[in-house]
């Protein structure tokens, strides 16, 4: 789950991207990478590294980065090492001279890479699931150059693309000397959104995973991509719209439950309101258990939104009893599980003073592996804490997720083939609530979602087995993240 930004029409895009990317830093911490287009020179720049944005780009980098058209991108690995090939933006010289960044993960991996080795003579240089979208682009528009206008091209192409790369993913590209476009699959898994400034008597516009990117740059958020749909914006800043797909949208939910910033929104729904609506879900959730608690606290900083929400629902004092590090990143964004460990230890610290003697009702927004929740239980614990309960703002979390969430193994999930009770037991927790299904859609106010983490239902079918061998070798795509799972 990484975070992308495109920006045409703007003097200095690159090094206005920059900041940009500080709004998407949650997103992905591993690496960060910038490439603008210099239309006067007709020249490419591209910096990119491992690291936060800050490490990344010194003021000598960002001065490099010349150009009214940019990308930019923050990438958090899914999967495996993350080696300095993986890195975005990803660049092909022909046709045009392509650069390209996304979000998600592709699930046919291998047999992509098959038919571009085998039927186009077109070899991968990384193990970047970008790499393939990136060739497939190419070839669509290499075969069709010249036929009909670019635009049209650029539609076949990617229309092309949907049909044989499968997965979840948002992607954003730019074409020398002739402008920006991005796409989403066909099912409209990972967000992308659209941002827009007035420009004599056009529009500059700005692509992003998220709304506070457009805020920054002073754009005005426009609206969503659709799913399967291709904006492609010309050298002019004339727009072209293209709606590849007529399948549902199925947005993931774990946007809301986790990922996405609080001061985002998505299909209409702000991230922050339903965070609230959840926590208020969740309190009634509680109240059906008959918990005998003395404060709520939040586990920072995802569910404070729903902590603060439940605890007025439920009229009992809310307490920050644990005190985040900030200088310790995400222990979700860490590959290693013995230094996630390590990170966990360093990042929240007790307010033994809140603590002892109480009966604390500690809120969630979602439990994966468990790791996390234990050690904040037993650190709790160890406070003087009388009773711990915890509450989940996200139903138990029992299948892998393929589409960009770090934990595609079943047996890594705390709650893979156990009840609610055997969770609770292993966690050493006094009592546990979930959120139900049926209640997590009522909060966000959509029916249809991705929420095969939590239902098997997959949007995009795929084997566990082939998958996981496929990821052996070809370690691809990008999403992850975790506060307490």
């Amino acid at each position: 789950m990484c975070g992308v930004v495109g920006l045409i029409g703007e003097d200095s895009a690159g090094e206005k991207l920059y900041p940009a990317l500080f709004a998407l830093q949650h997103r992905g911490q591993d690496a960060a990478g910038i490439l603008s287009y210099d239309f006067d020179r007709s020249q490419f720049h591209l910096e990119k590294d491992l690291g936060l944005v800050e490490d990344v780009f010194s003021t000598e980098r960002r001065l490099r980065l010349k150009g009214s058209m940019a990308l930019g991108h923050t990438r958090y690995s899914t999967i495996g090492t993350v080696d300095k090939e993986d890195l975005q933006p990803l660049f092909l010289s022909y046709p045009y001279g392509m650069g390209m960044i996304h979000n998600g993960n592709v699930t046919n991996y291998d047999e992509v890479v098959d038919y571009l080795r085998n039927r186009k003579l077109r070899w991968t240089f990384s193990r970047n699931d970008l790499e393939i979208l990136l060739h497939m682009t190419a070839v669509g528009l290499a075969s069709r150059k010249d036929t009909a206008s670019l635009s049209e091209n650029l539609a076949a192409s990617i229309k092309e693309l949907l049909e044989q790369v499968h997965g979840a993913y948002s992607a954003i590209a730019m074409l020398a000397d002739q402008g920006m476009f991005a796409f989403c699959d066909k099912n409209g898994i990972r967000p992308l959104l659209v941002g827009r400034r007035k420009n004599g008597n056009k529009y500059s516009y700005c692509f992003a995973s998220e709304k506070q990117v457009f805020f920054g740059l002073g754009y005005e958020y426009w609206r969503d991509l659709k799913p399967g749909e291709l904006v492609f914006v010309d050298k002019d800043l004339n727009l072209h719209s293209f709606l590849l797909s007529e399948k549902k949208a199925r947005p993931c939910m774990f946007e809301w439950v986790y990922f996405a910033g609080s001061e985002t929104e998505w299909h209409g729904r702000p991230v922050y309101e339903v965070r609230l609506n959840l926590g208020r879900i969740l309190a009634e959730e509680c109240m059906k258990k008959g918990l005998d608690i003395d404060v709520v606290a939040p586990v920072p900083d995802t569910s404070r939104a729903a902590a603060c929400r439940l605890a007025e629902v439920l009229e009992k004092p809310y307490r920050e009893v644990l005190i985040k590090n900030r200088y310790v990143q995400r222990s979700f964004i860490v590959n290693q599980p013995e230094l996630r460990k390590m990170m966990v230890n360093l990042k929240l610290s007790p307010v033994e003073s809140e603590i002892r003697g109480k009966k604390i009702l500690l809120v969630d927004d979602s439990i994966v592996r468990g790791t996390t929740s234990a050690r904040i239980i037993r650190l709790l614990r160890e406070a003087g804490a009388e009773k711990v309960y915890l509450a989940s703002t996200c139903p138990p979390i029992r299948h892998p997720c393929f589409y960009g969430i770090d934990f595609p193994e079943g047996e890594s999930l705390v709650a893979f083939q156990k009840t609610e009770e055997e969770v609770a037991k292993v966690l050493e927790v006094d009592g546990l609530v979930f959120l139900p299904l049926n209640r997590l859609k009522e909060g966000l106010g959509l029916e249809s979602l991705c929420s095969a983490c939590l239902d098997g239902d997959y949007p995009v079918p795929v084997s566990t087995e082939n998958f996981l061998k496929t990821r052996q070798v070809n370690i691809g795509g990008d999403g992850k993240k975790e506060n307490a799972l």
